[in-house]
């Protein structure tokens, strides 16, 4: 009787994570069209900043009795709460921001698909969770989709090591989430909106000095009209409905399984960018799409029990 009523509830817990992936990377999609309709509307570390902070007085509204009520515990934590919130949040929306003023908005959709192969290794690196043979194969096929987009369809700039700047700062993005996914399983035993509105603190304290670089460096652009409506849909969709849903997910199915459905972020990014940036879908957008595609089925495949 135990052993199906916890099939039933392990049954449960996937499709609720299954769910909750989809709108996460749904609204993943959805900021890299906005990182691309942020480009000459506001300033990448002014987006950075203005982002958190507005997430964190909304989760100061309605979030705060989570973190007062799990205090004890979070204060134990300060280090790891700040790692997180400097490298998950912070350290990835720089550099994806900085990546949309050189690359295309498809073209940053489908490196996402670079986080799972991340993830996977971290996984296996530091927790020595295994992975299969077949995991291992969708792990081979993401890269070749990675390498496909990354050099446009062109082995030859891969010899030559020509990247476009703008991807190598997404790869880079993609790195600084994986770190942040694979340390979610050692998060404390808390709630996650009390951890994650402590980490958005953080993600906003750590801003900061980046954002005062950006100033001496290259001057401040304060969000035009459309910056402010780009300002607010980064706050309400990537920064907290999708940390809330995958920080929810990571903690049903893991890091490794929840981070294979990134790969769906590609789709979600390159229909919007056809339709609402006007971008062109090329042949080789086509094959990497595929092959990223390939290692959700792979690794979710060879998944182990």
């Amino acid at each position: 009787m135990s052993s199906t009523t916890n099939a039933i509830d392990s049954a449960a817990d996937n499709r609720r994570a299954y769910l909750l992936m989809i709108i996460t990377t749904w609204c993943w999609g959805c900021n890299a069209i906005l990182g691309k309709l942020a480009v000459d509307e506001i300033s990448p570390m002014m987006l950075v900043t203005l982002r958190w902070l507005g997430a964190v007085i909304v989760l100061a509204i309605f979030a705060r009795k989570y973190v007062f009520q799990d205090w004890q515990v979070l204060r134990q934590n300060l280090r790891y709460t700040f790692f997180m919130g400097a490298v998950g949040f912070t350290g990835f929306n720089t550099l994806f921001y900085i990546a949309a003023h050189s690359t295309s908005a498809i073209n940053i959709g489908i490196l996402q698909g670079a986080i799972p192969v991340f993830i996977i290794l971290g996984s296996f690196l530091f927790q020595r969770i295994k992975v299969s043979r077949i995991q291992l194969s969708g792990i081979l096929v993401t890269l070749v989709g990675v390498c496909v987009i990354a050099s446009a369809g062109d082995p030859g700039q891969l010899l030559t090591l020509k990247i476009n700047r703008g991807d190598f700062f997404m790869l880079l993005a993609c790195f600084c989430y994986a770190v942040y996914s694979v340390g979610l399983t050692r998060r404390p035993t808390v709630s996650s909106l009390g951890l994650f509105t402590l980490i958005a603190v953080f993600a906003m304290i750590s801003s900061l000095p980046m954002l005062a670089i950006e100033a001496l460096q290259e001057g401040l652009q304060w969000p035009t009209t459309t910056g402010w409506g780009v300002v607010l849909a980064a706050i309400l969709l990537p920064s907290l409905l999708a940390q809330i849903s995958f920080i929810q997910s990571v903690g049903l199915i893991g890091p490794g399984r929840a981070g294979v459905f990134v790969n769906l972020v590609p789709v979600f990014a390159a229909i919007m960018a056809v339709f609402i940036l006007g971008e062109s879908f090329e042949v080789f957008h086509a094959i990497a799409l595929i092959l990223v595609l390939g290692g959700i089925a792979l690794s979710e495949l060879g998944k182990h029990k």
